[in-house]
């Protein structure tokens, strides 16, 4: 066991969740090891992709890395209901107390033109909220873990988000480009950041302070977000809808609407300029 992995799981309270959080870690790592046959930094992908309906990518890695994760993961946990992009989704899993839900590899298309910023992400879902959620970026050199109850971290290192106490021109904001311009159009003042293909590297984003918030539009599914949602959690900020609720997992319906990021004290600023946005009354 390397240093950091140790490091990663010192506060959890008992040993099966320990040894749980190490399966889950273990299963990211060695899937990103299978991802990263077929990237090229700065250079397309040698995987064959092809087209889903609807026009969104899907390479041979993502096909391969699902099929490994769905065996490994459910050998671990048969118990456990099962959800990813890349299977064919089963109603099973909503009689499941607890589900696995995973993204082979997220941010497809960054990854398919050779950009570092994408994902394995794999959440562990008790009764609607993750309670395990682990987001690896191979190319990036870092993995996100955490655990309910026990904080977040990188490679083993304690993470928060930022201490910002306000938005300003200087306060980084992760968003699309159409979401950027609508909140500035609000009234909020940000510095936009560069489009980042993989949501789940956005939300990790803030968790660590690397962006003082961020933003996931209309079109994000269970798979993008649960793993990221729980370490952005753990590290002292919230992820919620327009209403202040924030996300239920294994739901019938696995998409989501706009989801805000944001430490807790920036959060209400961050929920308000989204609603003008969008022409609904204050909270």
């Amino acid at each position: 066991m390397t240093n950091w992995r140790k490091a990663a799981v010192r506060l959890l309270p008992d040993t099966r969740t320990e040894a749980l959080t190490l399966a889950l870690v273990d299963a990211a790592v060695a899937a990103g090891e299978l991802a990263l046959r077929f990237f090229r930094p700065g250079a397309a992908t040698s995987a064959d992709v092809r087209h889903k309906d609807g026009g969104s990518p899907v390479t041979e890695a993502d096909l391969i890395v699902d099929a490994f994760l769905r065996e490994r993961l459910r050998g671990l946990m048969p118990e456990a209901g099962w959800l990813s992009e890349e299977t064919a989704d089963s109603p099973d899993r909503l009689d499941r107390r607890r589900v696995l839900i995973v993204d082979p590899i997220d941010g497809t298309r960054g990854y398919a033109a050779g950009d570092l910023r994408w994902a394995v992400s794999i959440a562990l879902v008790e009764d609607g909220r993750p309670i395990a959620g682990v987001v690896h970026a191979p190319a990036m050199g870092e993995t996100f873990t955490a655990t309910r109850g026990t904080g977040a971290f990188v490679n083993g290192a304690a993470i928060r988000v930022s201490a910002c106490a306000g938005f300003d021109p200087a306060t980084r904001l992760a968003a699309t480009a159409p979401t950027a311009d609508e909140l500035h159009r609000a009234g909020l003042a940000f510095s936009a950041q560069p489009r980042i293909p993989s949501l789940a590297v956005r939300l990790i984003g803030v968790a660590c302070g690397r962006f003082d918030a961020g933003v996931a539009g209309d079109n994000s599914h269970d798979w993008d977000i649960a793993a990221a949602d729980l370490i952005l959690h753990e590290a002292g900020g919230r992820l919620t809808d327009l209403d202040g609720r924030a996300p239920l997992y294994n739901q019938k319906k696995t998409r989501h609407g706009l989801l805000l990021a944001a430490p807790a004290q920036i959060h209400a600023q961050l929920t308000e300029a989204a609603r003008r946005a969008r022409n609904l009354e204050p909270l």
